[in-house]
């Protein structure tokens, strides 16, 4: 990944391939950081299991390969995601990247990339793992509610917590602009994470996320 060699030359980028289902704003982020030149990775293409997923257009206009795999061709879970496997893995990824990927994935297809891929949770994990974390933050009238970035394990939304951040609620807000204000801290702090895990400063160690050699606290490190 992106580090010198003994004769100071940079070695090759982090190669990232990132999975969506919808309309891809994470997955905007990304691409905006790969077009700096500072960047410490590459997007090597991004998968989608729906056609019209808007993330798609979002890549071909970065200039990105894209690849559509549905999952309506295939019987079951496992061979829909053995298929993926195959699809990702021809990218050759260091890092593979969940953006709103809406799958529920098989512990095998985990089990290939463990320690090596991310998603984002809009909760401030462990709350409100699964759907509809907005409306349970207000219902619950919670004063604070964001975003979580970990690693992925078998355990939905349960992988060791890499960073968080975090928004007042604010006494008139509603899902939708609860959402809109979480979105910008996750646009933000997922290519933050990228990053340390391309610089190789961040991995999985067991049921931690280690950063620099030291252990994150369970629930990540906090963005102020």
């Amino acid at each position: 990944m992106s580090t010198q060699s003994p004769l100071g030359a940079a070695s090759p980028k982090c190669r990232v391939v990132v999975l969506i289902s919808g309309s891809g704003t994470n997955l905007q982020a990304f691409l905006d950081a790969a077009a700096t030149s500072d960047c410490d990775y590459t997007v090597e293409a991004v998968i989608s299991n729906k056609a019209d997923a808007y993330g798609l257009t979002r890549a071909q206009n970065a200039g990105v390969p894209t690849d559509v795999l549905s999952h309506r061709d295939f019987p079951d879970r496992d061979s829909f995601d053995q298929a993926m496997v195959k699809r990702i893995d021809a990218h050759q990824p260091d890092l593979v990247i969940l953006a709103g990927f809406m799958r529920i994935l098989t512990p095998d297809f985990v089990r290939h990339y463990s320690g090596r891929m991310l998603n984002i949770h809009p909760s401030l994990l462990p709350k409100y793992q699964g759907l509809h974390t907005h409306q349970r933050a207000l219902d619950a009238g919670d004063s604070e509610h964001g975003a979580t970035v970990h690693f992925v394990t078998e355990e939905l939304d349960g992988g060791p917590p890499v960073l968080q951040a975090a928004v007042p609620v604010e006494a008139d807000d509603t899902e939708a602009t609860l959402s809109q204000r979480v979105q910008v801290l996750e646009h933000k702090m997922y290519p933050l994470a990228a990053s340390w895990f391309a610089q190789g400063r961040l991995k999985m160690a067991g049921d931690r996320a280690e950063l620099d050699g030291e252990l994150l606290p369970r629930s990540g490190k906090r963005l102020d």
